[in-house]
């Protein structure tokens, strides 16, 4: 019995367990190595239907798309069409931020990469129609710049989508065109669907988020992000396998939509990253990056309205792994998942996630307010020396959400850890950089929010119940 045969074995029959224990409504994992490949699919697609997830079933990728955006505008390189170090205005002369300068020095290489500094968590629906993307780049205009472009990581969702609108700009045909025709064709990917109305001729999950007492999964009141963020996450939804099969292009030499070169040209590391839960410690084109125990791992996790999808590759052992859920504790899953397949097929162990310990530090260089278009963060130090955090929904999404309160911990350096989990997870916060005044510039957990005045903003208008996108992030991370 090979290894893949012993690994579906047990993945046929801790599966179902391991979703029940994370209260993940339905899940399929999928796993490549050396040719060959097993699905294994536990749960249901919507706990109101009770239909059974098959491993056939498609999720959506939220953005781990990004891959296959960065994947688009790498194949313009090799066409001689986009230079990624010359800037945006090259290819977009009327692409505008608030940073006129900024504007004029961003790179592609910039926001493949997460350095391009404006802020990027937009997610204003600008229509469904085939300009969708134009119109959304055309309201960048006000779009604050955080930091220089290349100082430092920031992820960047409207980055992406303006990726996606210069490979609209060089094929000059819509960006789900430009999928269709360069991805999904070539790579015959048979349960891939790139809106609703595709997905649902096939065996579709709907997201789910915890509720009531026991935190029960419920379907989520919307299924997608708006179609202005397709080049960000919010069009794929696919099987497993075709997940894979897109991965496999990126181990081998021939990838089938990529060239050798390029494939190894998007590997290096470009940038690192500050600590943030459950994602990797650098950055690439458009890759994710994972050192462990002296191994190099790729991957991008995708989270989007109650779905999570996680891929990884480890090229050096032709081995890939794609896990798709729609709900729950997504994160815990794919890390005892993920364990399991890389302990047995290529005798990796993955570090533990982050765990709190007790102590007191001197927080004063942490102290004050942080912020973007999204939430304030407030860091405080109370008499015993307790750290704390309070976050408030802001801007448009001012009042969609009560305040959430929770305290700090020492982790490691300049980077604390909160006391309680969140869905298993205890989350991590790194300070940057100093202000000038001996403070930290920005709060990091995957964004950087920059360092405010300790004056608190004016009250923002309150969203009536409708108003916001469930889904949407009401704070930082990497999605």
């Amino acid at each position: 019995m090979t290894k893949l045969n012993t690994l579906a074995d047990w993945l046929g029959e801790r599966l179902p367990e391991l979703i029940a224990e994370h209260r993940v409504p339905g899940a399929v994992i999928g796993v490549y190595a050396d040719g060959e490949h097993l699905e294994r699919a536990a749960g249901v697609l919507n706990t109101r239907t009770g239909v059974p997830v098959t491993t056939d079933s498609l999720f959506q990728i939220g953005s781990v798309s990004k891959v296959w955006t960065a994947t688009l505008a790498l194949q313009l390189v090799e066409d001689g069409k986009l230079d990624l170090d010359l800037p945006i205005r090259a290819y977009l002369p009327q692409f505008r931020l608030a940073d006129e300068s900024a504007a004029t020095l961003i790179t592609t290489r910039h926001l493949l990469c997460h350095t391009a500094g404006f802020e990027g968590d937009r997610f204003t629906d600008t229509g469904r129609g085939d300009g969708a993307i134009a119109r959304y780049v055309e309201l960048l205009g006000e779009a604050p710049q955080l930091f220089e472009p290349g100082e430092l990581f920031s992820y960047n969702n409207a980055g992406y989508v303006v990726i996606g609108r210069i490979i609209e700009t060089l094929r000059g045909r819509p960006y789900i065109q430009c999928l269709r025709e360069h991805l999904i064709q070539p790579l015959e990917l048979a349960h891939t669907a790139t809106d609703a109305e595709e997905a649902i001729l096939h065996r579709a999950a709907v997201g789910h988020f915890p509720s009531g007492p026991e935190g029960s999964p419920q379907p989520a009141g919307l299924w997608a992000l708006p179609r202005s963020l397709a080049p960000a996450g919010s069009a794929l939804t696919m099987s497993a396998r075709d997940l894979l099969t897109f991965a496999r292009g990126r181990l081998s030499d021939d990838g089938g939509v990529l060239g050798t070169e390029t494939i190894r040209a998007m590997r290096p590391e470009h940038v690192r990253v500050p600590p943030v839960t459950a994602h990797g410690d650098a950055w690439a084109l458009g890759w994710e990056i994972f050192h462990v125990g002296g191994h190099t791992v790729y991957g991008h996790n995708g989270d989007t309205i109650g779905q999570s999808a996680f891929l990884r590759l480890l090229p050096e052992r032709d081995i890939a792994v794609a896990l798709l859920t729609n709900g729950g504790e997504g994160v815990l899953l794919h890390h005892r998942l993920l364990g399991h397949v890389l302990r047995e097929l290529a005798g990796i162990e993955l570090p533990a996630l982050p765990v709190p310990s007790p102590g007191t530090i001197d927080a004063s260089r942490y102290l004050g307010g942080y912020g973007n278009s999204v939430a304030d963060i407030t860091i405080s130090q109370d008499g015993s020396g307790a750290i704390w955090a309070e976050q408030v929904p802001a801007g448009e999404y001012a009042g969609s959400a009560p305040p959430q309160r929770f305290q700090l911990l020492p982790y490691h350096g300049d980077t604390l850890i909160t006391a309680q989990p969140n869905q298993g997870l205890h989350r991590l916060l790194t300070f940057l950089g100093d202000d000038g005044h001996g403070k930290a510039r920005f709060l990091h957990d995957g964004r950087a929010l920059p360092r405010r005045s300790d004056a608190p903003r004016p009250p923002a208008p309150i969203l009536g119940g409708g108003s916001r996108t469930a889904g949407q992030p009401t704070t930082g991370g990497v999605s």
